[in-house]
């Protein structure tokens, strides 16, 4: 079948290509001739002719060796002009070899061609030959392109993801950009060009500029960027007349190349998970190595999570405990259509110790990371009861389980609302990191707490609560103007999980930098920008107040707690006050003991326990006495 020349489902043939290089280097072969005799045709012109067909055969082989007429003419790009480059040099070699022979053994002097000849025939061949393939392609271009006017975009990112997406806009065929310019916030890059393109400071981009301009879109190409950096930056554009489109982190990209089609309008689940996620650590590899690994909650949003760090590793068998029955039968088949092995899934309830019994007895299990647990603050103010027979009673049914079956680690998740709790919810993980130091010197299991915030898109978090309500057409609902929260990303988070568990040696309980926290108000009004609307006009938010337990600023230490570095910097242990293991103790073993109470006696006995835990706007207030709160240490 004969492919057409300027199709777009097809490619120009390559012996095409072929052919036209070989024409354009022998009438190249022709011009070196009247340049060399200051474009008079006064030389032999039966010379000439005997040399032609030489120059034909020479330009054969150094196109065959190379393979320069391979590539896509409608692509050409760098590496294109570089083969020919390379198949011009292998011509001019063999020229140059032949001549050379002939004139050092003198024989066939009729087709050596003048050494002078040959080097401007080489230069010619090197000019003509990439400057035709680029002509082809802007002829393509214009015909596939039905001659309609380039949008003109901007590409936020003057780093390697920006240039790698102006080339892949500057091939694009099926869909027409002009880059009028790149943005970048580095200093040193401003005002410089690249390909003849100037970078903007970000700063300077208005109304008035995207009109001088005609700008239609603006591209946000930045990797390795922090997600609440990523928001600030995009919702500095929400305000003007362009399209705001993403460019997707690498790993999305497709074969390792950016494609077109997957630069498409900024979402707000685009923004939340960019931070990269590097686990490529030699202690961690060795500590997963050949060991039996038990998750608990593995069909949440944290456990599974984890799950999907861990199945990377070299691990013996994999457990995944939850009492989440649907969700755990995602997991299930998501692990199967991965192709994960060595895994085994346990629908039980951490509460249930005959359960636990047959998992232990199931299973050689070496270590424990232990993520399930009641969260939502305004159900556990609710229900004490609740709070304390998961949060507590069921991790202590599964610690002692730990030391009875001699699990070597077990890493407890828990939350920076433990840190000077207000409400149930953060008091009864407390009570649950307190128990874990208590047992530590009970047996050979390390226990190793982790804490940290709030994770970017999990069960229960803000961002999909406010997406719902963007989507049913607002309000979107806050419960202080100033209320202020810590992110993180689910993947990052988990991460640091991991990290922290390896170097851990029992006892410790290790905080997270969360990096700067975030005003929730502020969140609220770039989700409605990126979404498309505007605030208040379209979408207004509402303050609703804050809820039982609530706090305004989530704390990572408490008042008797610092911090000491460790090899990652991410990654503090908290140092806590020496406790009086065996009292404490036998205060948590009496809290789960007897659960047949009234919520107030249930948070009278957690108070008990927990010094610190003073409630905020809730019903329990009346047990505390008052008091003057010590300021918090802060990370820095």
């Amino acid at each position: 079948m004969t492919k057409s020349l300027f199709s777009n489902a097809t490619y120009t043939s390559r012996w095409i290509v072929f052919l036209i290089d070989l024409s354009l280097s022998m009438q190249a072969f022709f011009f070196a001739y009247l340049i060399r005799f200051n474009f008079s045709l006064q030389f032999g012109s039966h010379d000439f002719l005997q040399q032609l067909p030489l120059v034909g055969l020479a330009s054969i082989l150094g196109f065959l060796i190379v393979g320069s007429f391979k590539g896509i003419v409608r692509h050409t790009g760098t590496k294109d002009a570089i083969n020919v480059f390379w198949a011009s040099t292998a011509v001019a070699a063999i020229l140059f070899s032949i001549a050379l022979i002939t004139r050092g053994y003198g024989v066939g002097l009729l087709y050596s061609i003048p050494l002078s000849i040959i080097s401007i025939h080489y230069l010619l061949n090197i000019v003509i030959l990439i400057a035709s393939r680029f002509i082809f392609k802007y002829l393509f271009d214009r015909i596939a392109s039905n001659y309609k006017k380039p949008k003109n975009v901007l590409i936020y990112g003057a780093g390697d993801s920006g240039l790698l997406t102006y080339t892949t806009l500057s091939n694009s065929v099926s869909s027409k950009y002009k880059v009028v310019g790149f943005l970048d916030d580095a200093q040193l890059k401003i005002g410089k060009q690249f390909n003849r393109i100037r970078i903007y400071d970000p700063r300077i981009i208005d109304e008035k500029f995207i009109k001088k301009h005609d700008i239609e879109e603006v591209i946000v190409s930045i990797q390795n960027i922090k997600p609440f950096e990523l928001f600030g930056r995009v919702d500095a554009f929400t305000s003007l007349p362009v399209t705001i489109k993403m460019v997707p982190p690498v790993k999305q990209w497709i074969d390792g190349e950016l494609n077109v089609g997957q630069i498409k309008e900024v979402k707000i689940e685009d923004l939340l998970d960019r931070s990269p996620i590097k686990i490529n650590n030699p202690v961690l590899r060795k500590e997963l190595d050949n060991k039996v690994v038990l998750i608990t909650g593995a069909a949440g949003s944290i456990g599974s999570e984890i799950a999907n760090q861990v199945r990377k590793y070299d691990y013996k068998h994999l457990i995944l405990l939850d009492q989440a029955e649907s969700a755990l039968y995602d997991l299930q088949q998501s692990f199967k259509r991965k192709e994960v092995e060595n895994f085994s899934v346990e629908l039980a309830d951490i509460r249930n110790e005959d359960r636990l019994k047959t998992v232990f007895d199931n299973y050689q299990v070496d270590m424990i990371f232990h993520a399930a647990a009641y969260k939502h603050v305004p159900l556990m103010e609710n229900n004490p009861y609740e709070a304390v027979r998961v949060n507590v009673f069921g991790s202590s049914l599964l610690m002692k389980m730990a030391i009875s079956y001699k699990v070597q680690k077990f890493i407890m998740v828990s939350t920076d609302k433990a840190v000077n709790p207000t409400n149930v919810m953060g008091a009864t993980k407390r009570v649950a990191e307190i128990y874990a130091n208590c047992l530590n010197t009970q047996g050979k299991t390390k226990f190793v707490t982790t804490r940290f915030g709030n994770v970017l898109g999990s069960n229960g978090s803000v961002i999909p609560l406010f997406k719902r309500q963007i989507e049913n057409g607002g309000p979107l609902t806050v419960t202080h103007r100033d209320i202020t929260r810590f992110f993180m990303t689910i993947p990052e988070a988990c991460q640091l999980v991991l990290e922290a568990g390896v170097m851990g040696n029992g006892g410790e309980i290790y905080v997270f930098d969360m990096g700067e926290s975030v005003k929730i108000y502020d969140l609220a009004k770039k989700m409605i920008h990126l979404s498309g609307k505007k605030f208040p006009e379209e979408i207004d938010i509402k303050i609703t107040g804050l809820r039982p337990g609530e706090k305004l600023y989530e704390e990572l230490l408490s008042n008797e707690e610092n911090t000491i570095p460790t090899y990652n910097e991410k990654i503090m242990i908290a140092k806590t006050e020496n406790m009086h293991v065996d009292q404490i103790k036998l205060k948590i073993d009496a809290l789960i003991s007897d659960l047949n109470l009234e919520h107030v006696e249930i948070v009278k006995k957690i108070k008990g326990i927990v010094p610190e835990y003073l409630s905020n706007n809730s019903e329990f207030e009346k047990l505390d006495q008052p008091q003057v709160k010590v300021k918090t240490l802060k990370i820095s």
